[in-house]
């Protein structure tokens, strides 16, 4: 089972090596790595050429945001699973792959996901917040649930039947994806109970009040446009995440 991980990458020198390692030093080989570069000019390029790797597939061109790359990269990949590594974030362990294969040996399973540690950027191995997943049901959407979007695989399948990100969002096009496969869908995921990936804090969507104002505004068209709530699942959705920061703890079962 061959799977295709997917970086979409912009001016990120001082983080991307971690992210390149991460993949090359998984213990299951039957990978590619898809790098999707905007034009990087800080010198991310060099790193990457510098570590090239027969499994790295890099392509350079300018992009209308990180969606648009995302899914420049999920079209020229090849194979039968698809999942992504942000410029930012790695994988906690050398065999979190080797789970995604032994989930997708079900053949029932369209998905899989797991548990997600967010670290400090200056300091990776202090870990902010924890983001425990648990089991997937439909209701938990209404509740405001969705899976951590860097430890998601999917088949191929579900990309050609349902479509790739929604580029007109700039930051919620992932929520509203996972909402499509999940509603529109109705795709069966498979819960892996342990951290898959570290992401370091300070993403795009709370970089200021104006973006975490423009990421509600999106997820709230998400919802609507899915039919999975409105105000009060987008409340339920924000407060759900104050328990990550709490020793121990991690989203709502």
């Amino acid at each position: 089972m061959k799977i295709s991980i997917v970086t979409a990458v912009f001016n990120r020198v001082g983080t991307v090596a971690d992210a390149l390692r991460s993949v090359e030093s998984q213990s299951y080989r039957n990978i590619e790595h898809i790098i999707q570069d905007g034009g990087s000019l800080d010198g991310t390029l060099d790193v990457i050429r510098r570590s090239e790797a027969s499994v790295r597939h890099l392509v350079s061109e300018p992009d209308s945001g990180i969606y648009d790359a995302i899914n420049k990269g999920i079209s020229r990949a090849s194979g039968e699973i698809i999942g992504l590594m942000h410029s930012d974030d790695f994988f906690a362990h050398d065999k979190v792959l080797e789970r995604v294969v032994e989930a997708f040996s079900n053949p029932a399973v369209d998905g899989v996901y797991g548990d997600l540690d967010y670290v400090s950027a200056v300091n990776t191995k202090k870990i902010v917040r924890h983001w425990r997943s648990g089991l997937y049901s439909r209701d938990r959407l209404r509740r405001g649930w969705m899976p951590p979007h860097p430890t998601l695989y999917l088949r191929r399948e579900v990309f050609d039947l349902w479509g790739l990100y929604d580029t007109s969002m700039s930051i919620s096009a992932d929520y509203e994806a996972m909402l499509r496969y999940l509603v529109k869908g109705n795709i069966r995921l498979a819960y892996i109970p342990e951290v898959m990936v570290k992401m370091r804090v300070g993403g795009e969507s709370n970089r200021s009040l104006s973006r975490i104002l423009r990421k509600s505004r999106e997820d709230y068209t998400a919802l609507r446009r899915h039919d999975v709530g409105g105000a009060k699942t987008l409340m339920a959705k924000n407060f759900s995440k104050l328990e990550q920061f709490l020793p121990g703890k991690g989203t709502r079962k």
